[in-house]
């Protein structure tokens, strides 16, 4: 997928991860209390227009939400951005936040290979 991307989508996306991490971290309480917020992944549409980001949640009650919660607040987290990559681009992209159950899904395929492991086996 990511071969897909250019350079410049995925030197954009590198840049609006950062400064969405450093948000997150410094004000990420105020949308998520008692929540760790980490930003996995930013994709960029080709046109810069859009930034799809993934979020995970370390310690939160309920991710849904949490993430609810995050989206409510795209406007102001959108202005919060701009004001750190203005230099660096000409629009701000509209923010897109998802939950990425990358953690999740690999628990649950661990905890499968592990009962299927422990199974007996069977001869053909």
């Amino acid at each position: 997928m990511a071969s897909t991307e250019s350079k410049r989508q995925q030197r954009f996306a590198s840049v609006i991860q950062q400064d969405l991490a450093d948000i997150f971290q410094r004000e990420g309480m105020v949308w998520a209390p008692d929540t760790l917020v980490t930003v996995t992944r930013v994709r960029v549409t080709p046109d810069l227009a859009i930034a799809r980001i993934y979020l995970s949640f370390l310690n939160a009650k309920n991710v849904q939400e949490a993430i609810a919660n995050i989206k409510s607040h795209a406007g102001e987290i959108r202005y919060k951005l701009g004001g750190r990559i203005k230099n660096q681009a000409r629009i701000v992209p509209q923010l897109e936040f998802f939950v990425d159950d990358t953690n999740e899904y690999v628990e649950r395929m661990d905890k499968l290979f592990e009962k299927i492991s422990k199974e007996p086996r069977q001869e053909d």
